[in-house]
């Protein structure tokens, strides 16, 4: 009886705890505030971060750098190694691809914005003046 009652238990993990297991966040805060901030979808559907995963699942993450679309193929509440916990979940071809158009686009095309280091200087205002008039 205890064996069932470990498997069940084994089963019942919430997301947010399954999602720091699985190398999506670093914390399990971080990923509960993103579940409150509804980054994380459990088949399209907003979730509350004490919701069990299922295997099966199809999880829409947003961690603020990168989006994936994943089914969830095993359950687990260990954080383990980065190669171990690969095999929790298996990404689907549309979010590799659009992943890997996405890091392209970045590298291609950089956000202006990274190149500003504070407050302009006034060598800065003035270029940024000559720009404006012209």
């Amino acid at each position: 009886m205890n064996e069932n009652r470990q498997h069940m238990e084994d089963n019942n993990v919430r997301i947010d705890k399954w999602l720091w297991a699985a190398r999506f966040f670093k914390t399990r805060s971080m990923a509960t505030d993103a579940i409150d901030r509804g980054r994380v979808r459990i088949d399209g559907e907003p979730v509350k971060p004490s919701r069990n995963v299922k295997v099966n699942d199809k999880l829409l993450i947003d961690n603020g750098s990168d989006r994936w679309e994943v089914i969830v193929a095993a359950i687990s509440d260990k954080r383990g190694p980065a190669p171990v916990a690969r095999t929790l979940y298996f990404e689907t071809d549309e979010s590799i691809a659009k992943r890997e158009n996405d890091k392209t686009a970045r590298r291609l095309f950089p956000e202006p914005s990274l190149d500003i280091k504070g407050r302009p200087t006034k060598r800065d205002r003035r270029a940024i003046t000559r720009i404006v008039d012209e």
